[in-house]
Parts: C-alpha cells; sequence; structure tokens
C-alpha cells in the first residue's frame, strides 16, 4: 500500500529506520494505537497543545497540511475526542499525510477507511469542547520526547520516531 496520496514514497518501516539512523531519532514509548487508514506515515511536524478542546484541531487540518503530519498534545485525557471523522476527512481532503494524538479520537471504524494516518491513546464518543483553547506550533513534550514544529515524524504500528 502506498504511503500516502501526499507522500507516494514507499512505507519506512520504524524498526529499520532506527536500525539505519540510531541515536539521530528519538522513540516515543508511550503505547499509541494505530487508527487510520494509512499504517505508515511521515512528514515535518505541526503542533498543537490542547486538552479537551478541538477547535484548534478543526481549524489547523482545514487548511493546506503540504503532507505534514500534525501531532495533538491533549495531556493524554480520555475524557472526550479530540478528532472525529468529519475532521479527519476534512485532514485528508487538505492534504494531510496523518495525526498523532496524545489522547482520544472517536469514530474510529470511518476513520479507519480514510486515507489518513492516525494514532492516538484510544477512543470516546464524547464531544470535546469549543472554545479554542490552547496554542499552535509549540515545542511539545511527549512521553519526554521533544516535538518540534518542522521536525520530521515517521509512524507505523511499531511506534513513532522523530529526528533529534
Amino acid at each position: 500500500m502506498p504511503d500516502s496520496p501526499v507522500n507516494p514514497a514507499s512505507p519506512v518501516n520504524t524498526a529499520d529506520l532506527f536500525d539505519e539512523r540510531g541515536e539521530e531519532l528519538d522513540s516515543i514509548a508511550l503505547q499509541f494505537q494505530s487508527l487510520g487508514g494509512l499504517t505508515h506515515f511521515s512528514g515535518p511536524v505541526r503542533t498543537i497543545r490542547c486538552r479537551e478542546d478541538n477547535a484548534l484541531v478543526k481549524a489547523m487540518l482545514g487548511t493546506p497540511g503540504n503532507g505534514a503530519v500534525l501531532v495533538v498534545d491533549g495531556g493524554g485525557s480520555l475524557r472526550t475526542a479530540l478528532m472525529g471523522d468529519m475532521i479527519a476527512a476534512s485532514a485528508v481532503e487538505n492534504g494531510w499525510a496523518g495525526v498523532v494524538i496524545n489522547g482520544a479520537i472517536r469514530d474510529r471504524v470511518a476513520i479507519a477507511g480514510l486515507p489518513l494516518g492516525v494514532k492516538a491513546l484510544g477512543s470516546n464518543p464524547r464531544k470535546s469542547a469549543k472554545a479554542g483553547a490552547g496554542e499552535t506550533d509549540v515545542e511539545l513534550d511527549i512521553d519526554g520526547v521533544a516535538v518540534r514544529p518542522g521536525q520530521r515524524i515517521w509512524c507505523d504500528p511499531d511506534g513513532i520516531l522523530l529526528e533529534r
């Protein structure tokens, strides 16, 4: 299966990449689930920090992604979903390679059918707030790993790697 319509290169396996580049990479040990229709995805990072409020996620994924991967630090909360099928479909339409959410999504069956890479901690049908609370394009700390805008990220069922 191709990596994605915006990244037609052969899928990169994170285990092989780590074997090749080792200490040039950071690995996020937190156990994210692979929930999107693409198992392998990569690209430059964009970031959002928000907790139980997905207005910024919806807004950003509604803009041209140009093959980027949105990393959302929802503080690990599973109380509300930060992305559902309509926002995920918008990400596909706007050329995002994938989304990594340190939190929950909803509509996981529909999202699994979209050509989008999605990693999240789990799912919850409960909607999030829509106030727009949070920050965009800031450095995040996910499980002790720095995640910076513009940094390269690779994701597959084995895990998540980032350039240092």
